[in-house]
Parts: structure tokens; C-alpha cells; sequence
């Protein structure tokens, strides 16, 4: 299956609702914690050009946050994208 990266922070509701939906879906992901790590929300920064957590990979694609990997699942499109 394609890998999954996700950057959160340990207290985010988004991360925790994200987590959650992947979880719903049997979903493994990899999660980088940005709360205390500069250079890895620098890092998600560059990748993503966002500053809010999360902010999800999917391979090298990027889904965006929560809304944009929830609205993927709502139009039947998340699983397309392990295919």
C-alpha cells in the first residue's frame, strides 16, 4: 500500500480527526509530531507550503489538511488513491 505521512502536533483536534477517519479505513500512516521539532515543521512547511497541521502525503501526493482528506473520503475518491 502506499505510504501515508502525516505531520501533526499531539494536541489538534484535525490530527486526532484525521487520525481517526485513516484508523476507520485501516489506513497505516507515518506521523511526524511538529510540536517541538523546527526543522520538521520547516521541512512540512516546504512540502506542503502550509503552515497548519495536519497536512497529509499520500506517496508524494499531498491531500492538504482534515477538510481535504474528509471531502476526499465524502466523493468516494480516498481509496483511489491506494489503487
Amino acid at each position: 500500500m502506499t505510504e501515508v505521512t502525516m505531520y501533526t502536533t499531539s494536541t489538534c483536534p484535525y490530527c486526532r480527526n484525521a487520525k481517526a477517519l485513516l484508523a476507520s479505513k485501516n489506513i497505516s500512516y507515518k506521523e511526524i509530531n511538529v510540536e517541538l521539532d523546527m526543522s520538521r515543521r520547516k521541512e512540512m512547511m516546504a512540502l506542503s507550503g502550509r503552515r497548519t497541521v495536519p497536512q497529509i502525503f499520500v506517496g508524494e501526493h499531498h491531500v492538504g489538511g482534515f477538510d481535504d482528506l474528509a471531502k476526499l473520503d465524502r466523493q468516494g475518491q480516498l481509496m483511489a488513491l491506494f489503487a
